[in-house]
């Protein structure tokens, strides 16, 4: 068993939404999933949750069939139950109701060897919003270009 660090990240998540409140949650996995993630083959890229009958599902997870498996292999993009307090569950089933918001996934790694999923409670950013970030991103960078020559000068 390899000791570095496997996490798979979505990063259209920030670009794409803003994100409002974090939980972390299980995923209940089949033995060749796991097996699959931890040879770097998971993707986030379109993923997302929804809660439906008081459980929490994840759809559009990605894992590849794994290279050694046999007829028993599992399905790549299956939907996979979350695993989260009733509590958690209940605050985001309201939350969602809301128009507007969305589960988003934007973290995959292991704890403890169980593998978790961060789940985002977002908000989908419009072209204006998206354009402000990429605004705000190239003026912070000409600060901090600005104030690192200043102080080569100095």
């Amino acid at each position: 068993m390899s000791n570095h660090v496997i996490e798979i990240n979505n990063r259209k998540a920030g670009h794409d939404y803003t994100i409002l409140d974090s939980f972390e949650a299980g995923v209940e996995l089949q033995g060749t999933e796991v097996k699959s993630i931890r040879d770097g083959q998971g993707s986030l890229n379109d993923a997302f949750a929804r809660i439906e009958k008081g459980q929490a599902w994840l759809y559009n997870f990605h894992i590849a069939p794994y290279d050694k498996g046999n007829r028993e292999n599992h399905e790549a993009k299956r939907v996979r139950r979350l695993l989260l307090h009733k509590q958690e569950i209940h605050k985001l089933h309201e939350e969602t109701a809301l128009a507007g918001k969305s589960l988003i996934p934007l973290k995959g790694y292991f704890k403890n060897r169980r593998f978790k999923i961060l789940i985002g409670l977002c908000k989908a950013k419009t072209k204006g919003d998206k354009r402000q970030d990429i605004k705000k991103r190239d003026v912070d960078r000409e600060i901090k270009r600005m104030s690192s020559t200043q102080l080569k000068r100095s």
